[in-house]
């Protein structure tokens, strides 16, 4: 089956409530099995995958990150929206906001970074705007339009997880000037950008950062946030949809072109 624009979930969001028509296909890749559901809305194909799983059964540093854009790739859908669960690290960075992502800081440890290891050529990608910069100028007139409270940029620093972060980490990323911490960004990004697809991140704050925030943190913490602000995600993510024309106007359709793979 093939698609339009597809929708990575993160905590959270673990189901494409307003597709029509919905099918879900098990789509093999040369990297593992990525569970797909496919539907419409607006007369566009959307394909939608859990990050995590229907019942968030996969932590962050063993989210199969390849095979998900590997999938997405084989259906031939070209745009990708996708949601993050992150701490702030700034005080105006309030839990409940929208972030939409510009730059990140990896400090992940262990993880699949590259669809290139060698076997087929070797490709340094140009991450100056890691985020599709149209898709993101998109996100943020639609965040406007819609009248949600969202940050027009922000750096985003992932950590290997799934442990929260000490007050001393935290401490030490808002001095580097990050603004969120999440664990999964990384390298969704870097992997969508070398297959050549439109990819942007819209992120939910749903607490402070340990150190910041009062209290001790705590995943349910971050699903009650998320769960209490998922209509604003669908809400912007389908107007999106509806409002967004296929055709690509931007230079990640080139990303790989040195390599002359894609």
């Amino acid at each position: 089956m093939q698609a339009d624009i597809a929708i990575i979930g993160g905590t959270g969001v673990y189901d494409p409530e307003l597709l029509i028509d919905t099918k879900e296909e098990l789509l093999n890749t040369k990297y593992g099995c990525v569970n797909v559901i496919h539907g419409s809305y607006a007369n566009k194909k959307v394909a939608f995958i859990a990050r995590h799983g229907k019942e968030h059964h996969t932590p962050p540093h063993k989210v199969n990150y390849r095979a998900n854009i590997e999938a997405i790739h084989k259906i031939n859908a070209k745009k990708i929206l996708a949601t993050a669960a992150v701490g702030s690290l700034r005080l105006d960075y309030r839990p409940g906001d929208f972030v939409i992502l510009d730059q990140f800081v990896d400090f992940t440890k262990r993880r699949n970074y590259t669809f290139f290891d060698g076997d087929d050529g070797v490709a340094h990608i140009d991450l100056t705007n890691p985020y599709c910069p149209k898709l993101r100028d998109r996100l943020i007139q639609a965040s406007q339009q819609l009248n949600l409270n969202f940050h027009k940029r922000g750096t985003y620093i992932c950590t290997e997880g799934p442990r929260f972060e000490t007050p001393a980490e935290i401490s030490l990323y808002a001095n580097w000037n990050c603004d969120v911490v999440g664990m999964t960004n990384v390298p969704e990004v870097i992997l969508a950008r070398e297959k050549e697809l439109c990819y942007a991140t819209v992120a939910m704050v749903t607490n402070y950062g340990a150190g910041i925030s009062q209290h001790p943190l705590t995943h349910k913490e971050v699903s009650e946030v998320m769960a209490n602000n998922i209509k604003g995600i669908r809400e912007l993510f389908f107007y999106m949809i509806e409002n967004e024309d296929l055709i690509r106007d931007c230079n990640c359709q080139y990303a790989a072109a040195e390599l002359g793979k894609f």
